[in-house]
């Protein structure tokens, strides 16, 4: 299998692809990007956790605010469809963007890798020769992706899953009818899609562009957890997440940048410098919200936990499923238990933690590549 990692054997690595959705996305990145070496910044392994957490069923919505080009995209978009897909071949995903283009990108991307050999060869799933157009690809199993734009027409549609993809444009969202219409849309036609209520899920990804922006504009309405990733650290902050060797916890400090190895101080200060503030600041995940809204921002209490399944229950796994399948021993992060993060790490690690943590990225995922050629 191309990627893999010196030390594992095939089926060991094929087992913690299934498994960890945070290395199959780093084998997605390697299989889309051969050319390119992937850091695998901390703040990833943060966004892979939680959306493990929704395929899971512990999570039914799901925002996630950072800056553009940190790879928010090719993890919801693109990754994370052809990861439920393995799993559930039946499930119904429907992917949004602001432009119809862009929507097919990702769903080209996606398909890409659904069609390639090492996913043909971890996975069941297969796609249905009658139905592969650009837009949309179904499986045998009658499960779907299906790309569209906000605006768009979906009579007849559902969806377990619905993945949103920066929903305006930057220029759009300073329009106060821009901004109404993808909000009433979302009100009126995409939330309506879900095929059921109380377990399919919706996931919200983009940068922050104005008060009333689409995730302004849902987080008054329903419990949504929420990761917020702004450029520079405007406090202290502390990620726990679970991994198939037990919990890890990230830390950044009030200041820091979210990845220094990619835009360092000095490079998020020149930005600033030249583009200003506002409307296209650096701090809050792209764009800076008026203060009123800027605290709505931040995580909100999670809900109660509902049924733990996205469609049917097929899609529901444990992490206690996963480790036993992968023959892992849990182990805890050091300071954990001593109620401390001892964890630190720099935006420039590519790992960090434990050194069992640390060996999930540098010996047994396809890409946590500083090295990859």
């Amino acid at each position: 299998m191309p990627g893999r990692r010196r030390g594992l054997g095939p089926a060991h690595y094929a087992g913690l692809l299934r498994a960890d959705f945070a290395s199959f996305a780093q084998h997605v990145f390697a299989e889309l990007y051969p050319k390119t070496r992937l850091q695998m910044n901390w703040h990833l392994w943060v966004i892979a956790a939680r959306l493990a957490a929704v395929r899971d069923g512990e999570i039914r919505r799901l925002a996630i605010n950072l800056p553009p080009r940190h790879l928010k995209s090719l993890l919801a978009s693109v990754a994370f469809p052809a990861w439920i897909l393995g799993h559930e071949p039946s499930a119904e995903i429907l992917c949004v963007s602001y432009g119809q283009d862009l929507a097919d990108k990702w769903s080209r991307d996606c398909r890409r890798i659904v069609l390639s050999p090492w996913y043909r060869a971890l996975f069941p799933t297969r796609l249905a020769p009658s139905r592969q157009a650009m837009a949309e690809f179904e499986t045998t199993a009658k499960g779907c992706r299906i790309a569209t734009s906000v605006g768009g027409v979906l009579t007849g549609r559902g969806a377990d899953l619905i993945v949103i993809d920066d929903p305006l444009k930057p220029e759009e969202a300073l329009s106060d009818p821009c901004r109404a219409g993808a909000n009433e849309w979302y009100d009126s036609t995409l939330y309506s899609r879900l095929n059921d209520k109380a377990k399919s899920a919706i996931v919200l990804v983009m940068h922050r562009l104005h008060e009333d922006d689409l995730a302004g504009h849902v987080l008054v309405r329903e419990g949504w957890e929420v990761l917020r990733f702004p450029a520079i650290a405007e406090a202290d902050e502390r990620h726990r997440i679970e991994t198939l060797l037990g919990p890890r916890v990230f830390c950044r400090r009030q200041g820091e940048a979210l990845f220094a190895a990619r835009e360092p101080l000095s490079m998020l200060a020149e930005i600033r410098r030249t583009i200003g503030e506002y409307p296209r600041t650096l701090r809050t995940g792209g764009r800076r919200p008026v203060p009123a809204v800027a605290g709505a921002v931040g995580r909100r209490p999670r809900q109660a936990r509902l049924v733990p399944a996205l469609s049917g229950g097929g899609i529901a796994r444990s992490f206690r499923t996963r480790r036993a399948e992968l023959g892992h021993r849990q182990q805890a992060c050091p300071g954990e238990g001593r109620g401390r993060a001892n964890c630190r790490i720099s935006a420039s690690a590519r790992a960090g933690g434990s050194p069992a943590a640390t060996s999930i990225s540098s010996a047994c995922c396809a890409a946590a590549w500083t090295i990859r050629s």
